[in-house]
């Protein structure tokens, strides 16, 4: 098992910056064999969808298209742990921000389906 916890969100204005964090608590073997962190949002209303991946093992990443070149996923693996920048956030990214782990031959994030591990999600809140 795996256990995921969020933390970084909060309320900015456009144009603003947040960086959230994702640590990975459980079994070793677990953690180590989930070898591609995502990031999802879901708005009220709205379907959860994609936002960036990367792989762990080699540091490969995805972005959905609404974010590149605005938000850069990274991860610390001493500390179990992945961010996402946002950088230039617009009111269209607020949301429920969900961290997610999974073990996949390609490591993307479009599908919420195929991550197994979630954490309890992180508001991101963009005022206009």
């Amino acid at each position: 098992q795996v256990q995921l916890v969020e933390s970084g969100g909060g309320s900015v204005q456009a144009g603003g910056s947040l960086r959230l964090s994702c640590a990975a608590f459980g079994h070793i073997y677990s953690i180590y064999s989930s070898n591609c962190m995502g990031w999802f949002r879901q708005a009220p209303g709205k379907e959860r969808e994609g936002v960036a991946a990367i792989y762990t093992g080699g540091g490969s990443t995805y972005y959905a298209d609404s974010v590149k070149g605005r938000f850069t996923i990274s991860q610390d693996n001493a500390k179990n742990t992945v961010y996402l920048q946002m950088n230039s956030l617009k009111p269209e990214d607020t949301a429920m921000y969900y961290c997610a782990a999974a073990a996949l031959p390609i490591c993307i994030a479009t599908i919420p389906a195929d991550f197994g591990y979630w954490g309890q999600g992180t508001q991101v809140t963009v005022s206009s």
